[in-house]
């Protein structure tokens, strides 16, 4: 591995900023300090103050590999990763075949291995009859064990009260949820297509996969997992009444935590007329009061994790008329550069976006020397220039469908470099052809 200093970077790391270098040999943090030039170095990367972050572990994404790779593949849609300053992600097992057997878990890391340009662990999905599988589960062996408590695809819906109540007591790991009361959405999407057949207008997805979908689903995730001490982390969190569930206490005190996405933060119902169902998803993206609510939530640390929920389709099935259209939106490139967007309006500083998006999936899924600019541990790194603005166009997107909802956006930074396990994997709006991402490891 070549060795590479990043010489007068702002370092972000565990709750500060500095001015400084790092110097990577081995693929590792080996010195942080003031002028480490003396020490050589085959890459030199002068930051000239850029801010350098660790590189985000986004705890939630859907790669399409295998069963839907005309939509993404772990090798186009890690790529595009590394190009957004994502280092790490954990996939989800909704693939086809869907992930519910060790095996199948298995197949999928030997399918990333050599192919992912970012570090990478897999979901075991829970099904209403895999309770074998999960209580067999080696924690050492992935990231957790994915709940769909509202719709899914394929066999993953868990909506028998017995099997629920068996994966919270005897889960050996992170149980991650996807809360969405099925029976609540099914009725509210018949009674809007009794007004309009089957020309149901978008405004209504926030209505049809509503707030009391959201919410029920939600407090029984929590009561199971008081019942049972469950280590709970509700995920893509799109309402200001599931709040009320959570703890303001710090992550290492918590058995239940949460996450939100960026589009969450970003988007509310009044993009609809204009996005359409390029923004469509699930949970849905709903008010502007919701979304003021989870902002702060952030900041209080009622929230812990900002992740992608990262879910490509191609353009033509977006474009199908609303019960057609499939859920899910390309984020991993553009996640950092719109969740910056709330740096630069005095929301998030940037200590807080290196806790919530690096640190605090480390720690909640206790990775191994990852999440943090330390010496020793892993170089997972993003540089980012906070005062170049990016716009968001075609020529400049690595997703493999294509498009991206911020189409035309301009933001006010621009990520520069993405070192991935010491790797140099993406600088300058070139990401390397040799992926480098490694299976990570969890110290538990």
């Amino acid at each position: 591995m070549k060795r590479i200093l990043i010489h007068n970077a702002l370092i972000v790391t565990d709750g500060s900023t500095r001015t400084g270098d790092v110097l990577i040999r081995d693929g590792r943090i080996q010195k942080i300090g003031g002028d480490l030039t003396g020490f050589g170095a085959d890459i030199l990367l002068d930051a000239d103050g850029k801010a350098l972050l660790p590189g985000l572990i986004d705890d939630q994404v859907h790669f399409r590999e295998p069963g839907m790779t005309h939509k993404g593949d772990i090798f186009t849609e890690s790529r595009a990763a590394a190009a957004g300053g994502i280092t790490s992600y954990m996939e989800m097992p909704n693939t086809k075949p869907s992930a519910t057997t060790s095996r199948l878990l298995e197949e999928k890391f030997a399918a990333a291995a050599g192919r992912s340009f970012a570090n990478y662990s897999f979901y075991l999905g829970a099904t209403n009859e895999n309770i074998d599988e999960i209580k067999a589960l080696d924690p050492l062996k992935s990231c957790g064990i994915k709940v769909f408590m509202g719709s899914s695809t394929g066999d993953l819906l868990v909506d028998n009260s017995r099997s629920l109540e068996n994966i919270f007591a005897q889960a050996p790991t992170v149980v991650a949820t996807h809360c969405e009361d099925d029976p609540t959405i099914e009725a509210n999407a018949q009674a809007f297509r009794s007004r309009f057949g089957e020309d149901v207008p978008m405004t209504a997805h926030p209505e049809i996969r509503s707030e009391e979908a959201c919410l029920k689903s939600s407090s029984l995730a929590v009561e199971l997992a008081r019942k049972y001490g469950t280590q709970l982390h509700i995920l893509h969190l799109s309402t200001a009444a599931e709040l009320a569930l959570l703890s303001h206490r710090p992550l290492q005190e918590k058995r239940i935590t949460s996450e939100v996405c960026v589009h969450h933060l970003f988007f509310d119902k009044s993009h609809y007329p204009d996005k359409g169902t390029r923004i469509k998803c699930n949970p849905a993206i709903k008010t502007a009061a919701d979304r003021k609510a989870l902002l702060k939530a952030v900041s209080d640390n009622r929230i812990d994790v900002i992740a992608t929920d990262h879910a490509p389709h191609t353009l033509a099935e977006k474009q199908a008329p609303y019960f057609r259209a499939p859920s899910g939106l390309p984020l991993v490139q553009h996640s950092l550069i719109a969740l910056l967007e709330h740096y630069h309006d005095g929301l998030f500083p940037l200590p807080l976006v290196a806790e919530k998006t690096a640190h605090a999936p480390a720690r909640l899924f206790q990775l191994k020397d990852r999440g943090y600019i330390r010496e020793g541990h892993w170089a997972d790194l993003t540089l980012v220039d906070l005062d170049r603005a990016f716009e968001v166009d075609a020529n400049s997107i690595f997703y493999k469908c294509g498009w991206s909802p911020f189409d035309g956006h301009t933001f006010r930074s621009t990520i520069e470099s993405t070192i991935v396990s010491g790797h140099l994997a993406y600088h300058k709006g070139e990401v390397h052809p040799a992926p480098a991402g490694m299976r990570l490891e969890f110290e538990r």
